[in-house]
């Protein structure tokens, strides 16, 4: 009987309150017969009280604090009876030296968050304005992990056969052309599902959806007057709880259960969930900003230091979690492994996760820990693992991130290439070839899988004023236009901004067009921007990061309106999933081990089998041979992609098929839209087999069938 165990009763009261020593592990805030069992670490606190509200209140009904024997090593735990767990809030005090030479910046007067709460309260509602005298305004909550996923878990789509969709939640229904019944939300995203489905795509990335506050560092834009926010969300508050302004229902404290039901639903179609999550920084920053949590309960530990005790700032946004002292590395651990069990995440995206692999000193690491765990941790074996592997400290990884066999990464050197040659750089046709190939040139030990290959992401241009825009244009964000970066390697095929000129418009879609192909032909696993397919501008500025409006929420009205885009990418996408000729798992041998008469690829120009990569040339084309389609294990169309940036147009010879097969063209961005594309199993047969012209700054895709 539970009611016979002696761990069921109190042993102290204090206030009314009764309690008793509680367990070490797990950290946090956990259920247990007859009460709540609080745990919580710091190596250098003097002592610790526990803060108890009333759901909303101003002031705490009782504080209790830890008796010297609940203090086991540096944690402090014990259990608490008789609590109405639904309108339960708490936190904690700290007190302990206020040294910061030291790295100590104890503050007892300050009401602390738990740095493992599943729920945040205090920022309920996006943008509802907050109480500034609020005593505590992020408050710890408990979650109740009752949801019914039925038979749902994560899908473990091979890594491979992904088309990513980086979005944001509530800039992808926010529009009110949405026409949701809650817009910005996790509820309305889920009534979105279908257009995903129709797009194609089976994975999507979200932007942070951890809880961070959009009122930080808010402030008037110079150039609107609208009130610039933390758009983005790149600042955590707390790294297990879901943003609650993100939940229709988070104002009833519901932002759990939304969530899961939105994964639920994604997964019943096939999609996957991928987080962006971010380890490198808090939302405290530098030694002037406020203290919320990790500050506070022990600033040493969490944070990288000076040797003076100020912030190493290597995630350039004033501070740099200590991810590799072993306290925060089992907390990293645990968050996702949280998120993986209780969440059925798919998949992380790390944020500037070069920093993760930085010592206490900040110094690169060859062998980090946490890396090495994360990657052989037995809960996360079939969650796949991005690295953005850069961080604002000047540690560039990219091809050199430690992968110890499981990590992908953004491929900035795939954007910057795939940029270049569509602006027809010169010297771009060797590294094109190696991009269109996933990299072999960075990724040889890996396999075309560790590229995540993009040409757009939140961060910078949209694909539309990638051709729209020379310069960036970011007078709104108040910064006089010093943010964000300046080498975009963009054109605007003639013009700065929108035109009425037919010429350059059509231009314009034809090279969004080249990128989409592009993109959706190469090896690796493609990752494509939310809202590039209808043509989303940002007008000019690449980095809205503070902009809660057109400039970031995606306009439904534009899926008629560049009807033309919309189509060309639902059907390049469709392509891609249909030939796995395209999605190859290892790198190509170049030699034709399957004995079909062609090797796995090869390379063209404008005379079949004779590739011009020299300085001055701007096109090439490639084969791919269907009988090798993933090392040979299927059988595929042959496939063969023309692309010329060249301004004028070349006639291609074509290789020649097999007897029993013919070329058919299936898509070519030179043509006007109702041309330049056909659905999937009926491409038009072409009359001459022998050479094609492929038009000015255009893509041709053929197949041998």
């Amino acid at each position: 009987m539970l009611d016979n165990r002696i761990d069921y009763y109190p042993t102290h009261e204090h206030q009314g309150i009764k309690f008793r020593r509680g367990h070490t592990l797990p950290f946090g805030a956990t259920m247990v017969a007859n009460g709540v069992n609080f745990s919580i670490f710091s190596s250098a606190a003097t002592n610790c009280t526990l803060v108890l509200f009333e759901r909303g209140a101003d002031e705490p009904f009782v504080e209790i604090p830890f008796p010297d024997e609940f203090r086991i090593g540096n944690v402090y735990s014990m259990i608490v009876f008789e609590l109405d767990y639904e309108r339960l809030e708490y936190g904690y005090r700290m007190d302990g030296p206020y040294n910061p030479t030291a790295g100590h910046r104890f503050n007892k007067s300050i009401i602390l968050s738990d740095p493992y709460a599943k729920v945040i309260g205090g920022r309920d509602t996006w943008l509802a304005k907050p109480n500034w005298d609020n005593i505590y305004p992020y408050r710890s909550r408990l979650a109740f992990e009752d949801f019914d996923w039925e038979h749902d878990h994560p899908l473990e789509t091979p890594i491979e056969d992904l088309v990513i969709y980086e979005m944001h939640v509530r800039g992808f229904t926010q529009h009110p052309t949405s026409k949701v019944k809650n817009p910005g939300t996790f509820s309305g995203l889920r009534a979105k599902i279908p257009y995903l489905k129709e797009l194609g795509i089976n994975c999507v990335e979200l932007l942070p959806i951890y809880e961070f506050d959009e009122w930080e560092n808010s402030r008037e834009s110079p150039t609107t007057g609208e009130v610039l926010l933390n758009y983005w969300g790149y600042s955590t508050v707390n790294f297990f709880s879901p943003k609650a302004g993100y939940a229709a229902t988070g104002k009833f404290g519901m932002q759990v259960d939304e969530l899961k039901t939105l994964i639920k639903d994604l997964h019943k179609n096939g999609i996957e969930v991928m987080l962006d999550v971010v380890f490198n920084h808090t939302a405290e920053g530098d030694h002037r900003g406020p203290t919320i949590s990790f500050r506070g309960i022990d600033n040493k530990t969490y944070y990288m230091l000076t040797p003076e005790g100020y912030y190493f700032n290597f995630s350039g946004t004033g501070n740099t979690l200590n991810c590799n002292n072993p306290v925060v590395r089992n907390m990293v651990l645990d968050c996702l492994r949280y998120w993986a069990s209780e969440y059925h995440i798919d998949g992380f995206r790390f944020d500037l996760a070069a920093i993760l692999g930085r010592a206490q000193d900040g110094s690169p690491l060859s062998n980090p820990p946490l890396l090495e765990s994360l990657a052989s941790d037995p809960i996360l074996a079939k969650c796949k693992l991005v690295a953005e592997a850069w961080d604002a400290g000047g540690l560039y990884q990219v091809g050199s991130f430690p992968a110890y066999g499981r990590w992908a990464e953004w491929n900035g050197k795939y954007r910057d290439s795939v940029r270049k040659f569509l602006k027809s750089d010169p010297g771009e046709v060797g590294g094109m070839i190696q991009r269109v190939m996933g990299s072999p040139d960075l990724y040889h030990q890996r396999g075309p899988t560790a590229s995540i290959n993009f040409i757009t992401c939140h961060d910078g241009f949209s694909l539309y004023d990638l051709f729209a825009y020379n310069e960036k244009h970011n007078e709104a964000n108040g910064e006089n236009n010093n943010d964000g970066a300046n080498d975009n390697n963009s054109w605007n095929c003639g013009w700065e901004g929108e035109t009425d000129d037919p010429a350059i418009n059509f231009l314009r879609h034809k090279q969004i067009k080249n990128s989409l192909a592009i993109l959706l032909v190469s090896q690796g696993v493609p990752m494509l921007l939310m809202g590039d397919e209808v043509g989303r501008t940002q007008k000019g500025n690449n980095n809205t990061y503070c902009q809660d409006n057109d400039l970031n929420w995606f306009n439904w009205d534009q899926v008629e309106a560049n009807a033309d885009l919309y189509n060309f990418a639902r059907n390049m996408i469709h392509f891609r999933r249909s030939h796995p000729v395209l999605r190859s798992p290892t790198h190509f041998q170049y030699w034709d081990y399957k004995g079909s008469g062609y090797p796995d690829i090869s390379f063209h120009g404008v005379k079949a089998w004779n590739c011009d990569r020299s300085q001055y040339s701007r096109s090439f084309a490639f084969l791919l041979c269907g009988d090798h389609a993933k090392q040979g294990i299927v059988k595929d169309d042959m496939i063969y992609v023309a692309m010329n940036m060249f301004w004028g147009g070349l006639h291609f010879e074509l290789p020649a098929l097999p007897p029993e097969k013919k070329w058919y063209l299936f898509a070519n961005t030179d043509m006007p839209a109702s041309a330049d594309i056909y659905e999937n199993g009926k491409e038009a047969l072409l009359a001459n087999q022998s050479d094609f012209l492929v038009g000015a700054r255009s893509v041709v895709i053929l197949i041998g069938k």
